[in-house]
């Protein structure tokens, strides 16, 4: 596990940053995301995901917790872009509900977490 730290100072530097990431990126891949409400963490992902190719819209999962995308271009070796989001879920059980293990271990999509912190699944940073 690699871990690295960014700081920006902008809606469209966090957008960069996720570009920079995104590169680096191959399908099976896990992001954890850390930060308070409201420090761009979505903002990252729509970074990353354009940088991908997935040219959908990018909204927070915050109420319906995961969002997966697929890419605009069948040969994209990235099968989908999961943008999970754990914030609202309060215990392990509702972690194993959603089946986060299980697409934590898919191996062509590219996984962008979201409160990584609120499950035992992902070791702490």
């Amino acid at each position: 596990m690699r871990t690295q730290v960014y700081k920006s100072q902008s809606e469209v530097e966090t957008k960069q940053i996720g570009g920079k990431l995104a590169k680096l990126l191959k399908p099976g891949d896990i992001v954890c995301l850390y930060g308070d409400l409201g420090y761009g963490k979505t903002t990252f992902v729509k970074g990353v995901a354009h940088e991908l190719g997935f040219v959908e819209t990018i909204i927070s999962p915050t109420f319906v917790v995961i969002r997966s995308h697929t890419p605009s271009s069948s040969t994209n070796p990235i099968t989908s872009l999961n943008h999970i989001d754990l914030y609202r879920l309060e215990n392990e059980k509702q972690v194993e509900e959603i089946g986060l293990s299980e697409i934590l271990e898919e191996k062509a999509s590219v996984k962008l977490l979201e409160w990584p912190e609120r499950t035992k699944i992902i070791p702490k940073k």
